[in-house]
């Protein structure tokens, strides 16, 4: 539900900020005050395309804040989820222009690309209106209001996820089928390559090993020349580190005689001189074991060649040789069981396309008669929408087998003819805007409780009626804002005196600059403005009288 609207040097209006309710709310005012300014302002909050020519003389930038309570939204919460962008129960769309020509966006204070808004904005507003942007004339739209009317929402869903199973299988299946003339050479391919690799007899640990043992066999003589040069250092001359912890060994044990409290010293001494005799042992034997190999050397050599030499030819690094067989090998048994593969797969796309049919022949009969029904309300509703004679109808076109799709075996589409004696026709040919907005009316209506946008925007949805049907618009409109938020600009006091909630817009000019307010009226100022409305210029006191019977009535209906 939209809470707050905020308007900053947008056409006529320097600055406003309106707080909104739930139920109906009422915008009028003198012909001219500019009364489409909330729809105009809002439609740019939702991504609409504008220009730098609706930013107010003057000024170098536009802006329009619009924040919304999506609790009861959950398509709305689960898309702002989805695109990282929620902020719990509140959302705030925000766009500005400027003078430069350049258009921001924002969602929850973050910039945002203009498609998103769009996509979050169909999802919280629907404007019904003559120049607005209006999703009922839209075919998939039509469709969906259909299931949704009838109640088959998931029955439809189901058929969509049917199809793209099926089409997951029949694309699998043609793939197949167009590689079996390339399979022989394929596998002689593959088969030579796997044998390439088993004889190469790789393992997974193998290149460490030998890398390891390669370090160690070219560097054979540096290891010897350290070792010796160790082992001189540690025992080979008079001053050897060796003699010298011997000599200091003796001369703290006479010390630790004549002091105890120098034993600790002495077995620090001890232990490093039995660590240095651990060391010589130590290096002596390796000194003895080891020899040069030039023959191994080689042989590892030769061996890392044929390792880097394969990676190279199979475009992986050597440690991936071994899956690079695995690999081979799977590819070799898909292709050998290929026939068998595809007998399988064609009868699996064939009971997948059974199943789609049944499910979409479900769907079929249940949109006839869904349809029929439909038609029927939405042409009884019309009659007492200023269309005497007019009739709707939900047309459905069954589709040729290639065009079936996930979205059922026919092509939905509404009809109208809005005159007796005129052909049906589509909805978007021969509807002018006025009628447009009362068949929305209607449909809005008769789909009341499967509808999920949660404020719907009607802009002179009276254009050209009067009388009593001005008043039955108003009793729709006030309805279906049984649980939506309804905003209508309206010019007839039969329509004003249903809502609930009363905005009034007025254009005041000082100088050479003119500006556009939009006020929230009180239960007298209401008064007085539905008795202008029904009065004009001269309001009499019969006129307030009639206004307050107006009110009153619509408040006690």
């Amino acid at each position: 539900m939209l809470v707050q609207l905020q308007i900053h040097n947008l056409a006529v209006v320097s600055g406003m900020a309106l707080e909104l309710l739930g139920g109906l709310t009422a915008l009028t005012g003198e012909t001219g005050a500019g009364k489409s300014i909330l729809i105009d302002a809002l439609g740019l909050a939702l991504g609409e395309k504008a220009d730098n020519s609706l930013i107010r003389s003057g000024a170098d930038r536009a802006e329009v804040t619009a924040q919304f309570d999506i609790n009861t939204t959950p398509e709305a919460g689960h898309w702002l989820r989805q695109n990282d962008l929620d902020e719990g129960d509140e959302c705030i769309l925000r766009r500005s222009l400027n003078r430069e020509g350049r258009s921001r966006c924002y969602i929850n204070g973050r910039s945002v690309p203009m498609q998103q808004l769009q996509e979050l904005g169909d999802l919280l507003v629907e404007i019904h209106g003559q120049h607005a942007h209006q999703s009922l004339l839209k075919a998939n739209h039509q469709r969906r209001l259909l299931d949704a009317y009838a109640g088959h929402t998931e029955l439809s869903h189901q058929l969509a996820l049917q199809y793209k199973s099926y089409q997951k299988d029949l694309k699998r299946l043609q793939l197949l089928t167009a590689e079996t003339e390339e399979r022989a050479s394929r596998l002689d391919l593959l088969r030579y390559q796997a044998e390439e690799l088993a004889a190469l007899d790789v393992s997974a640990d193998e290149l460490a090993t030998i890398e390891k043992e390669h370090t160690r066999l070219s560097h054979l003589e540096q290891i010897r020349t350290s070792c010796n040069e160790i082992l001189t250092g540690l025992d080979g001359e008079q001053h050897s580190l060796r003699s010298q912890l011997s000599r200091s060994l003796e001369l703290v044990r006479e010390m630790e005689q004549l002091d105890g409290s120098l034993k600790d010293p002495r077995e620090m001494i001890d232990s490093a001189l039995i660590q240095v005799d651990e060391a010589l042992a130590f290096l002596r034997n390796y000194l003895n074991d080891i020899a040069l190999d030039p023959s191994g050397l080689q042989q590892l050599e030769e061996r890392l060649g044929l390792l880097h030499d394969a990676s190279r030819k199979y475009r992986v690094k050597p440690l991936q040789l071994p899956e690079k067989l695995q690999q081979i090998q799977s590819e070799i048994s898909t292709l050998e069981g290929a026939d068998e593969t595809l007998s399988e797969l064609t009868n699996q796309v064939e009971a997948g396309h059974a199943a789609y049919l049944k499910l979409g022949e479900q769907l079929s009969k249940k949109r006839r008669t869904s349809a029929k029904r439909l038609s029927r309300v939405i042409s009884e509703a019309m009659q007492t929408l200023g269309m005497p004679g007019g009739k709707f109808n939900v047309l459905l076109t069954p589709l040729e087998a290639l065009e079936a799709g996930a979205n059922g075996l026919e092509q939905v589409d509404f009809q109208v003819s809005a005159n007796p004696g005129l052909p049906l026709d589509l909805l978007s040919k021969v509807a002018s805007g006025g009628e447009l907005s009362r068949i929305s009316l209607a449909i809005q209506v008769a789909t009341i409780e499967c509808g999920t946008t949660p404020t719907l925007i009607f802009d002179e949805v009276d254009v050209g009626i009067g009388g009593g049907v001005a008043e039955i618009v108003g009793q729709m409109l006030r309805k279906l804002s049984s649980n939506r938020q309804i905003l209508c600009v309206t010019h007839l006091p039969q329509v004003a005196a249903q809502a609930m909630h009363h905005f009034q817009v007025q254009k005041t000019t000082q100088q050479k600059s003119t500006s556009t307010d939009i006020a929230r009226l009180d239960e007298d100022q209401r008064i007085q403005e539905i008795a202008r409305m029904l009065g004009g210029i001269t309001i009499t006191e019969q006129t307030l009288a009639h206004a307050q019977e107006m009110v009153t009535l619509a408040a006690d209906a």
